[in-house]
């Protein structure tokens, strides 16, 4: 590079269309001769340029143009042409130059840059006011034919198809609008795969198109990303006279792209809203482990697990910073169990999903060859016996977690470990259970096939059209521990309630008072002490590492016991289980088997195990939260060692950290050694996350999954949720009873205040939202399964419930008066 005659350099040096053009030239692409002229510092575009600008510029011309050969004369500014900006038509470019006319058309080039259009341009992008443009001159192609290419196409966002646009003659008119193209795609294959002719013949013939598009892929994979390019042929000889990144396809899914489901049922129930990186690691690797050690334990052979090691890693994912199940997944790792085909409605249901899988997955999950089939055949046989021998050891197994389960979370006081010490007890928890979840997973497995099982023979056998009959017949079954804390708030509030002034200060003294009236009131004090003790790690967003615990603030309980002492006085609830329900559903099923005596003892059976299941599948799911509250308070003492070393600001700066970060820092096997950077990103993208729209709780993605997706749109259901109309709707009944009377939505239980009689209407609950329960005469909750938590505990307690109610808490506000019917489902405002 001499004076002010560049032929290679970088943007900032001539502008990104010259720059874009040397390092095509430079690896071998068919560029025409160029050279590019800066503009001095201080040029003044209306004045004649000076005379050794002008002497260099017309030497550079003799060289390129001998002959007098015409030129082109284009800009080159430094945004021109960039990943983020083109500046596609607001610059001028000039053809047909003749050589003595090249200095003139430079100027022309200088004071175009100084348009309006280029001004409104520059603010409307926030982009400052640029200096003059390189002028691009270079070699006319007296074209045949020329047009653009797109090496991805830029409308439909497919990346594997070619566009290529062409006219007879010079492109301007193509560029500018004023001629009609002719258009191919062109697939990876060099297949035209659609073409649309504008006159009686092509300007292209179909090979010539290839090439076309073979160079604009040439661009592609130079530049490493899609590339829109100008081209000209002149004589058989193929030209490439500009290319520029495609600017569109950052808003854009690839259509072609791996189809993935998204759902957000029952596993919201756990981690609603925004979930920190600590959390969602966590629960990602325990998803991972689990059901590779399920898949074990049911006899499917090593090499089918190994098959399937990529949908194991990604059986949940985190978008917008919420916790989705991966659907694809989730359905590649239950066809590896047998049954697939009888088991998959009934994971559908466990899951609460109400829509079926698109083909086009289902299609995906693998199918085995003959001799594949034959193998896996002999390999059933070991699955199936798998799971007879789990079965009949799975009362046994539970006993033995459980015992398992008290030994590794004895005392220990955390609070005196090293952080070293602390990483060391949180991989003896991973050794002792995180990696040994196994009978929480075969009993969860077994609920979800008898819970299925007794609903198809309840609707065949005893007629039961409405599907409710078999919730009938588990509630009421006792003994699971998640109803215990609403029977322990109730009885408190009857405590409390003999004492106006324990009441008022309960529900409305400062924080430091309430606490001090619960301590001055003994009995009370004892009761509040023992719910701590045993269920203090049982609250709102139990399973999200970053929530605080009523073991850290009791205050939210303290208040719904004074709240329900001041609703109901003196008077415990007369909502014990419902045992007329389930006598009643029992008296029915034995009459409709009457007659039957081979049908009614597998009934029975089935009946048994499923009731004994979805007990269990409750109370493991408590001891889950203990395991969850263990390793919460291990990562609590770690964000408080390393705020004390300086690593972190704040203790619990440790929540925006992954579980790897966190647990490797000590042992330098993190692959920094700076946490503050991770943490101030990871904090202000998830801010990001919070102030946007919540994704949809189902929706499909294309290829990679945070490009060009908004989340908000879901599929159309090929069969809609039943409505009935404007003023009904219609859910899935989870307990018998109709309820008449006021609805009190709740978005955060942490603020409610229930009024005797009232419905509760909710989006989803969690097992924090049980201390709201014994106020509440039923339950509404938009999102949810038959088999989720608030369904069980509410047939526990024999509160009449309706789940999976869509748009409810759009359709309903607090104060509007409905009856339900928690048989039926039907829900209707009055």
């Amino acid at each position: 590079m001499t004076g002010a005659i560049a032929r290679a350099g970088s943007a900032a040096e001539i502008g990104g269309k010259a720059a874009s053009l040397a390092a095509l030239a430079a690896a071998g692409l068919p560029v025409p001769p160029w050279f590019a002229l800066r503009a001095p510092d201080g040029t003044d575009p209306d004045a004649p340029l000076p005379e050794a600008l002008r002497d260099e510029l017309c030497a550079a011309v003799r060289a390129l143009a001998p002959g007098s050969q015409l030129l082109a004369v284009r800009s080159s500014a430094v945004e021109e042409d960039g990943a983020a900006h083109s500046f596609a038509g607001q610059f001028e470019s000039y053809l047909n130059v003749s050589p003595v006319d090249v200095p003139e058309r430079v100027r022309d080039v200088w004071r175009a840059a100084r348009a309006e259009r280029v001004t409104a341009y520059r603010a409307q992008h926030g982009l400052a006011h640029g200096t003059l443009p390189a002028a691009l001159v270079q070699r006319m192609v007296n074209a045949d034919a020329a047009g653009v290419a797109f090496s991805a196409d830029p409308v439909s966002g497919r990346r594997a198809v070619c566009v290529v646009s062409a006219v007879r003659g010079l492109g301007d008119r193509l560029v500018s609008g004023e001629a009609d193209a002719d258009l191919w795609h062109v697939d990876r294959a060099g297949a035209v795969v659609h073409r649309a002719i504008v006159g009686d013949r092509p300007a292209l013939d179909d090979d010539t198109v290839r090439r076309v598009a073979d160079l604009a892929r040439a661009a592609e994979r130079h530049f490493g990303r899609p590339q829109d390019v100008e081209w000209a042929i002149e004589s058989g000889t193929l030209w490439l006279l500009q290319s520029r990144p495609v600017t569109s396809l950052a808003a854009l899914p690839d259509p072609d792209g791996a189809l993935a489901v998204w759902d957000d049922s029952n596993i919201a129930e756990s981690y609603g809203g925004v979930t920190t990186p600590l959390t969602y690691s966590f629960a990602r690797y325990v998803y991972e482990a689990v059901y590779r050690q399920f898949c074990r334990i049911v006899g499917v052979p090593e090499r089918r697990i190994d098959a399937e090691a990529d949908a194991l890693r990604a059986m949940l994912g985190l978008v917008r910073g919420r916790v989705y199940y991966n659907l694809v997944s989730w359905y590649r790792i239950l066809a590896l169990l047998p049954g697939y085909r009888l088991n998959r409605p009934f994971m559908e249901q466990m899951m609460g999903v109400k829509e079926g899988l698109p083909a086009e997955v289902a299609d995906r999950v693998p199918a085995a060859t003959t001799r594949e089939r034959l193998a896996d055949a002999v390999a059933l046989l070991g699955t199936v016996w798998g799971l007879v021998r789990a079965h009949a050891r799975l009362d046994r197994d539970v006993a033995s977690f459980r015992s398992r389960l008290d030994d590794a979370l004895g005392g220990v006081d955390l609070a005196a470990m090293r952080p070293d010490e602390l990483v060391a007890h949180y991989r003896d928890l991973e050794r002792r259970l995180l990696a040994r979840w196994d009978t929480p997973l075969v009993n969860d497995f077994f609920a979800m096939i008898f819970y299925g099982v007794l609903r198809r023979l309840a609707a065949r056998w005893c007629g039961d059209a409405d599907e409710t009959l078999q919730n009938d017949l588990v509630a009421g079954e006792g003994a699971i521990v998640s109803a215990e804390p609403a029977r322990r708030i109730e009885r408190m509030a009857a405590i409390a309630a003999s004492d106006p002034a324990v009441v008022a200060a309960l529900c409305d003294a400062a924080p430091d008072a309430a606490r001090a009236a619960v301590a001055a009131h003994p009995v009370l004090a004892a009761e509040l002490d023992d719910y701590l003790a045993t269920f203090g790690d049982r609250c709102l967003e139990e399973l999200k590492l970053e929530t605080e615990t009523l073991g850290d603030d009791p205050l939210l309980l303290v208040r719904s016991v004074g709240r329900l002492a001041r609703a109901r006085g003196a008077h415990p609830s007369d909502r014990a289980p419902r045992v007329d329900v389930r006598a009643a559903a029992e008296a029915r099923a034995d009459d409709a088997l009457r007659g039957h005596p081979v049908r009614r003892a597998i009934f029975r059976w089935v009946l048994r195990r499923a009731r004994r299941r979805v007990r269990d599948r409750e109370n493991l799911r408590f001891e889950r939260t203990r395991v969850f509250g263990r390793v919460r308070r291990i990562f609590v003492e770690l964000g408080k060692r390393y705020a004390a070393l300086g690593v972190l600001d704040e203790p619990r700066d440790v929540f925006w950290l992954t579980v790897d970060e966190a647990l490797g820092w000590p042992g330098a096997t993190t692959a920094s050694a700076d946490l503050r950077p991770i943490v101030a990103a990871r904090a202000a993208e998830f801010a990001r996350w919070r102030a946007m729209p919540a994704p949809a709780g189902r929706f499909d993605t294309r290829g990679p999954v945070h490009v060009g997706h908004d989340f908000l749109a879901r599929r159309a259901d090929p069969t809609p949720p039943a409505s009935l109309g404007g003023d009904e709707r219609r859910g899935t009944g989870c307990h018998p009873g109709v309820v008449r009377g006021r609805v009190r939505v709740v978005r955060d239980p942490r603020e409610a205040v229930m009024e005797p009689g009232e419905i509760l209407v909710a989006e989803r609950t969690d097992p924090g939202w049980v201390m709201l329960f014994p106020a509440a005469s039923a339950l509404l909750v938009e999102r949810g399964s038959l088999l989720s938590h608030s369904a069980i505990v509410a047939r526990e307690l024999g509160l009449p419930a309706v789940i999976a109610i869509d748009g409810l808490t759009t359709w309903l506000r607090t104060g509007d008066e409905v009856e339900l019917d928690g048989r039926t489902g039907e829900v209707r405002r009055l």
